[in-house]
């Protein structure tokens, strides 16, 4: 052990009363403390029920040894009644009853110069979620009765001070946990020669009582009294050490997760990269250093605030459960929606209570479930207000953690762009890591661990049809794909199927995949052979336009399986080259492919369907934002018309246009839906042979893909950027090639 960050165990000590360890955790706590009572300041101090009355002999202690003020107990006790006592009933009473006798004895005595303790000051002042109590309120109105009374009030953080009385106190203190610096003077030399022979380092227990209060602390290590010392011959004694603290600094019904991060949550090569990247790694160099300030330079610089955002399903919350088995870290899922009341003050308090007990129970994971609950821009909330200041009491709490302390907050959300951006400045929820639907890698590798788990036996063949059938969509129209839960529930169901044939293991074939993949449909579409048509042309206007236009992603896939899906058919796009940008090249393209359902429709069938509802509307909003919002537009000129809805709400103003204005600008839109309309038309005309063999080819395979498309095209491409759109698809994206 490096000499720097370990301790000689014969410096340590060889007793300790709780008092003790009290004063010796507390030290500059009680400094402050004691300063501000003697400056006449009434002081609220914030900390666990348990501790508050050692604070106050600790105070009262330094007091009396200095010739201070003293320092008077409003306890509840019950006292002794005299014969002649004129209130026999006394020592009847509740302790709320008799600390409000208490409190009026002290406001109305004669004396004014001592400092009055109140150490259930929490338990008097319980309220309502309507309002204060009948205590509270008469608390309220003696304490602010006589001004020139010191107050010493004590309140845990699982209960909630009025604001009426908490503005009695000057100054509010919260004593939270234990600093690090402080544990070699809470461990006695018996216990620490049970994690080495001649000397004790601090750092490797600290992080599993750092949100322990002394007392606690010290009830903790008691507990080692039974263990054998450390034998340099057998190291492993120390872990089960560890692991028995572990359980006894376990708050409620927490626990500690069992998810690796390699063997239970199958492909995402690239975020794992990341989370050990920016998060493990670092962690598991500072367990390693022997240099204080190298920790704390690496404690300065590892995240605690983390956004896991993506599509639903894709186990954004399993990965944080992975981290915190990582760590040894206990797990606290939070709903954000379960968060919020609608009484005042309340949804603080929940907030306030959640990272309470991730403190006693370090190292710990705040997960916040669908966190855009109530943490949206400032600006956008359509709830009752609440969320303003949940947000606040949201970063309060964040930014009081120790940076030594091992507590991490995770934040889960579908809506990353939604979230305040206060909350994404640094120090606070600064990493984010997408979770996105998974691929053809990240499929295989998922279906390969269940198959494991549920003991099914599933040859190569059947894996890569299972892969194959899951590239789509579960749902076309909304844009859902496959995610990791759709994955899991295809493989409970071929783990009931092998249930119902009472056989310990089951070799699965394609009939069993389609079989259950089938039955999960929310309804089983069957088209006459008229509505077949119609869709197979439908979808090879689409297409034609997909792979001949040159500025637009080209076509990856299309199909009209409705007998296997709930839905009439749709054409998947392969990776845009361009991610983040769109030119107006880009865009026109975009309404020209929108459009082609519906003229194929007109120019084979001679009439349209219901089918282009969608594709309407999309070119209406692409051609829209191109006249009043991107400047794209020669006739309007260079300007914005409409404000998008963000920019509404943060500037509360609208944006009025003149009739006339309004008028130019819808026939604008009306010119380029129609300029693309044509040039939709002519693209079909001229490659109508192809687009003839295409809709052939859909009746007849239902569902056909790139390969196909270029032999209906003699392997011609159209595209500026060919690399860009046809070699690289989504589905088989690599992430160990492709950085962030």
């Amino acid at each position: 052990m490096s000499s720097e960050l370990s301790v000689a165990i014969e410096q340590l000590p060889t007793q300790l009363s709780y008092d003790e360890a009290v004063e010796a955790a507390y030290r500059e706590d009680l400094d402050w403390i004691e300063e501000k009572l003697r400056a006449r300041l009434s002081v609220l101090i914030e900390c666990d029920k348990q501790l508050s009355n050692y604070i106050y002999k600790a105070l009262r202690k330094r007091f009396r040894a200095s010739g201070g003020p003293s320092l008077r107990l409003l306890s509840g006790h019950p006292r002794a009644v005299a014969p002649d006592d004129p209130n026999p009933m006394q020592a009847n009473a509740t302790l709320t009853q008799r600390l409000l006798d208490e409190l009026r004895e002290a406001i109305y005595g004669a004396r004014t110069d001592g400092v009055f303790a109140i150490t259930h000051l929490d338990i008097l002042t319980t309220t309502t979620r309507s309002s204060l109590g009948v205590e509270a309120r008469e608390a309220a109105a003696i304490m602010y009765e006589n001004p020139d009374l010191v107050f010493l009030g004590f309140t845990d953080p699982n209960f909630e001070i009025p604001e009426v009385i908490e503005k009695v106190f000057t100054v509010k203190y919260s004593i939270v946990g234990i600093g690090r610096d402080k544990l070699p003077q809470l461990i006695l030399q018996r216990e620490a020669r049970k994690f080495g022979v001649h000397s004790f380092n601090p750092y490797d227990l600290y992080k599993y009582l750092s949100g322990l209060n002394a007392v606690r602390a010290r009830q903790v290590l008691n507990q080692l009294e039974s263990r054998v010392d450390f034998d340099p011959n057998m190291p492993g004694s120390v872990d089960l050490i560890y692991q028995d603290i572990r359980k006894l600094t376990l708050v409620g019904d927490l626990e500690v997760p069992h998810v690796s991060l390699d063997n239970d949550i199958g492909g995402y090569d690239k975020v794992k990269k990341k989370i050990r990247k920016e998060i493990l790694d670092l962690l598991l160099a500072k367990e390693g250093m022997d240099s204080a300030d190298d920790i704390r330079s690496i404690e300065e610089i590892v995240p605690k605030g983390m956004i896991f955002h993506g599509p639903p399903g894709t186990g954004k919350t399993f990965f944080a459960k992975a981290i915190a088995t990582a760590l040894n870290a206990t797990v606290s899922i939070v709903s954000g929606p379960e968060l919020k009341s609608k009484w005042v003050g309340e949804s603080e308090e929940n907030l306030r209570k959640v990272f309470a007990l991730a403190r006693k129970s370090a190292p710990s994971i705040i997960i916040f479930d669908e966190l855009d609950s109530f943490a949206s821009a400032r600006g956008t909330y359509t709830g009752s207000g609440v969320e303003h200041s949940m947000v606040n009491q949201l970063l309060t709490e964040m930014d009081g953690f120790r940076k030594e302390e091992l507590v991490f907050v995770v934040g889960t959300t579908n809506f990353v762009e939604s979230l305040d951006q206060a909350l994404m400045r640094p120090g606070r929820f600064e990493l984010a890591i997408e979770i996105p639907y998974p691929n053809k890698k990240d499929r295989k590798k998922i279906f390969d661990i269940y198959a494991k788990k549920f003991n099914l036996q599933i040859a190569d063949d059947v894996m890569d049809h299972m892969v194959k059938q899951t590239q789509g969509f579960v749902d076309a129209v909304k844009g859902v794909r496959y995610s990791g839960d759709h994955l899991y529930a295809i493989m409970r169901g071929l783990k009931r199927e092998q249930l119902r044939r009472g056989a310990k293991s089951m070799e699965v074939t394609q009939k069993d995949v389609d079989s259950v993949m089938g039955s999960r449909k929310k309804t089983r579409v069957f088209l006459e052979e008229s509505e077949r048509r119609t869709v197979a042309v439908h979808e090879a206007g689409h297409a034609i336009l997909a792979y001949c236009l040159p500025h637009c992603p080209t076509v990856e896939r299309i199909t009209i399986a409705s007998e296997e899906e709930a839905y009439l058919g749709y054409v998947m796009h392969a990776t845009a080259r361009n991610q983040h940008v769109r030119t107006r090249s880009e865009l026109l393209d975009s309404i020209c492919v929108a459009l082609g359902g519906r003229e194929a429709e007109w120019l084979i069938l001679g009439d349209v369907s219901s089918g282009c509802w969608n594709d309407l509307q999309q070119a209406t909003s692409i051609a829209s934002m191109m006249v009043e919002q991107f400047g794209m537009s020669t006739e309007m000129g260079l300007r914005a018309y409409r404000l998008d809805q963000q920019q509404h709400s943060q500037i509360n103003i609208g944006r009025d246009i003149a009739d006339e204005t309004a008028a130019r600008l819808d026939v604008e839109i009306n010119r380029i839906i129609m300029d693309e309309q044509r040039r939709c038309i002519e693209t079909l005309q001229k490659y109508r042979a192809e687009f003839d063999t295409l809709v052939e080819l859909l009746i007849e395979k239902k569902t056909i893909g790139l390969d196909e498309m270029k032999e209906i095209f003699g392997g011609k491409s159209f595209k500026v950027h060919p690399e860009g759109n046809t070699l690289r698809p989504r589905e088989d994206e690599d992430d160990e090639d492709d950085d962030d």
